[in-house]
């Protein structure tokens, strides 16, 4: 028999935050972040839920780019860290690629390659974040290089923010961005998912990139929860708890002895562990939800298991049905409680855990 942990990706729920994100958008083309494996969901499931109404995509590789192209994917697909080497530009060209450019040798390699048509770009300005792009006092010259070379096509100003969980963050790097002499009428991407709920003026004429919010999470939990933003879990990662022990006030549970019972406490022992992708820096008291009632961890999360707390869930134990997160237990909270985010929870889903698709 299996083990009984098991994921379900509900792409009907995808599907439906995409349009969410489209209307917080406008009349701007919406392009679906699905890198990272669409954030572990799956890219081919994810891209193909909303094939029909996406206004383009967006992620990193090259690889995941083909392979949406070989299943009839039409639509522009944006690079986000562009070209890697000599040669990328003409792949780019070759699969109708949107490019990325965030420094000087990735010019060199549009105005080197050999291309069969010309390749859009998206020019990157660093507003603050102090990761990838030129200064916007930079945008200038480099637009300018751009614009001379005949391998490429339509150019978009595009920036990502730092800090845009709040106004003030969101301002001073649309003041630095809109810094840059470059042409009025060049269109501009800016917007992430926090950017496009919470500051319309980061909605640009060039697209907005919503990420985080297509899998049914909030970029800013602490004001703005996923339900109230009208989206829907699309992951939904269960088991089952295999064993329960009977712990007596003193004892300790798990390695380290993490957790003191202060009472005789009934112990749930659930079949998902690290190795699964549940946070191992989960502390004790994150909750998951046991046969659809709320309790909490305890003790150290382990490669293959983690304890939780039935003392008060007297009629529970083993087979009894153990939501880690997803419906009924949003993934934000259990990443709160866990001191991380739920991007980082659903990436690392891990491959042994089976997945099956709902809403396809």
């Amino acid at each position: 028999m299996p083990r009984p942990i098991a994921a379900t990706v509900d792409v009907a729920a995808f599907r439906h935050n995409y349009l969410v994100a489209k209307r917080y958008a406008g009349e701007a083309p919406a392009f679906a972040v699905i890198k990272s494996n669409a954030y572990g969901h799956g890219l081919l499931r994810c891209a193909e839920a909303i094939a029909d109404c996406a206004d383009g995509y967006a992620m990193l590789d090259f690889a995941e780019a083909a392979a949406l192209r070989e299943a009839g994917i039409r639509q522009p697909i944006v690079l986000l860290e562009g070209g890697f080497e000599a040669g990328d530009a003409a792949e780019a060209s070759r699969l109708g690629l949107t490019l990325a450019v965030h420094e000087p040798g990735q010019i060199r390699m549009l105005e080197l390659d050999k291309v069969e048509r010309p390749v859009d770009v998206f020019l990157k300005l660093n507003t603050g974040m102090n990761r990838l792009g030129f200064r916007p006092d930079q945008a200038a010259a480099q637009f300018a290089r751009l614009r001379a070379c005949p391998n490429v096509g339509r150019i978009t100003l595009m920036t990502h923010f730092a800090r845009a969980d709040d106004d003030v963050g969101i301002r001073e790097a649309l003041g630095r961005f809109d810094s840059a002499a470059v042409p009025a009428d060049m269109p501009h991407c800016v917007a992430n998912s926090a950017a496009l709920i919470r500051f319309p003026e980061a909605v640009r004429s060039g697209g907005v990139r919503p990420g985080i919010i297509l899998y049914g999470c909030s970029p800013m939990p602490a004001s703005h929860s996923a339900e109230s933003l009208g989206l829907k879990p699309v992951m939904h990662l269960q088991s089952r708890i295999i064993d329960v022990q009977q712990v007596p006030a003193g004892e300790t549970v798990g390695y380290g002895g993490r957790f003191t019972a202060i009472r005789s406490t009934r112990v749930g022992i659930v079949a998902c562990g690290y190795a699964d992708g549940y946070p191992r820096h989960a502390e004790s008291g994150t909750p998951i939800l046991v046969d659809g009632r709320r309790t909490g961890t305890l003790g150290r999360v382990s490669m293959d298991m983690l304890a939780c707390d039935l003392t008060d869930l007297p009629e529970a134990g083993i087979g009894s049905e153990v939501v880690l997160w997803g419906r009924g237990m949003p993934a934000d909270e259990v990443a709160g409680a866990a001191g991380t985010i739920s991007y980082e929870m659903l990436c690392a889903l891990a491959a042994r855990v089976p997945v099956s698709v709902l809403g396809a």
